[in-house]
């Protein structure tokens, strides 16, 4: 497939993603041919990382981060739930499949400073002047999807998708 038809499949899909819209895939092309596997170079090697500076005694001192089950389950939370919550509602098409923003602010960066009552609201409520929906059909699922972000924010939950989901 040539790159430019390529490139504006790809484009199109973006587009129709953010709109909401199913994207339909593109055709195939009648042969595809696969290019040769001598015309395909390997990746380059990744550079060595540099040596990381030795602990310091307040650091060795501090307790381990609890996991995030622990965590979810202390607040009475499931951050599977919360994370197929997120999928679900396709929350990734405006904020970004990491949570780091797009055409939606970074999740990761806004839960650092809000509270659960305002997340709560907003989710809720929507603030259509800024491109958020309401999402009045998530309240009953409100605590694990928290969860689930609150995780992603503060680093508790290292993965996009939580181990158990």
């Amino acid at each position: 497939m040539p790159a430019r038809t390529l490139m504006s499949a790809c484009v199109a899909t973006l587009l129709l993603a953010a709109c909401g819209k199913p994207a339909e895939p593109p055709a195939a092309p009648a042969a595809a041919v696969a290019p040769p596997a001598a015309a395909v170079a390997p990746p380059p090697a990744p550079a060595p990382a540099p040596a990381a500076p030795a602990a310091t005694a307040v650091e060795t001192a501090s307790p381990p981060a609890a996991p995030a089950a622990q965590v979810a389950a202390a607040a009475g939370a499931d951050v599977v739930k919360g994370w197929k919550t997120w999928r679900s509602a396709a929350c990734e098409r405006c904020h970004g499949a990491a949570q780091e923003g797009m055409v939606g602010p970074s999740l990761i960066e806004s839960l650092k400073r809000l509270s659960k009552d305002e997340v709560k609201k907003t989710v809720l409520e929507g603030r259509l002047e800024r491109g958020m929906p309401s999402h009045p059909y998530l309240a009953d699922k409100f605590d694990d999807l928290y969860a689930y972000l609150k995780g992603r924010s503060d680093g508790s939950i290292a993965k996009v998708r939580p181990d158990g989901a």
